[in-house]
């Protein structure tokens, strides 16, 4: 291995300081806990996978059809999960998801809060990634691009803390596509964030 090969190595190596994973979670949240979250989930890029927006509507192609229906089944894969209100949008996906109790009386709890790269059974990363595995699983399929990105590597979610908070977040979402022509994540607009 010449110079340059060796010096090249080397850089790559592990920093702490330098390649550090910035979570987005609370610090110390037990996202096992029953409740609602309002997820946001942009694709890798921001390119616009899943659609257009036509009218103020909505028209989901195969893809974004993908999308919606990995979304819909979530509660079909994890038993204390519900979904409420959903958007498919050209490039992200807004949702609701419910951690709901187990019938016992008790919400379904894992023993810890999640740590990077330790996913903690039923709580809200697990089955977001769970959610985004599924369809870029599904999306490369039908593109035949074994393991593209689909998605970006992180999302955003909220704690929802009440009652007129969850009714604010779903008049959002519905309203959403109506609002594409000014929403930040549209790519004609410039301003979405990376």
């Amino acid at each position: 291995m010449g110079r340059n090969a060796e010096l090249s190595v080397t850089k790559l190596k592990y920093n702490p300081d330098v390649h550090h994973h910035r979570s987005l979670r609370l610090r110390g949240f037990d996202y096992t806990q029953s409740g609602a979250y309002f997820v946001t989930i942009c694709t890798h890029g921001r390119g616009c996978l899943f659609g257009e927006v036509i009218d103020a509507a909505m028209q989901l192609n195969p893809l974004g059809q993908v999308a919606l229906e990995c979304w819909m089944s979530l509660p079909q894969h994890f038993n204390q999960v519900s979904t409420d209100q959903v958007v498919v949008m050209p490039n992200h996906v807004h949702g609701i998801v419910w951690i709901v109790e187990d019938g016992r009386g008790t919400a379904c709890r894992a023993p810890t809060t999640e740590r990077f790269a330790h996913p903690v059974s039923g709580s809200i990363p697990t089955i977001i990634r769970s959610f985004k595995s599924a369809v870029a699983k599904r999306i490369n399929q039908l593109r035949n691009t074994p393991g593209a990105p689909v998605w970006q590597s992180n999302y955003y979610e909220r704690v929802v803390r009440d009652e007129k908070e969850l009714d604010a977040i779903r008049l959002y979402i519905v309203d959403n596509p109506a609002n594409w022509s000014e929403d930040e994540e549209n790519p004609q607009n410039g301003t979405g964030y990376s």
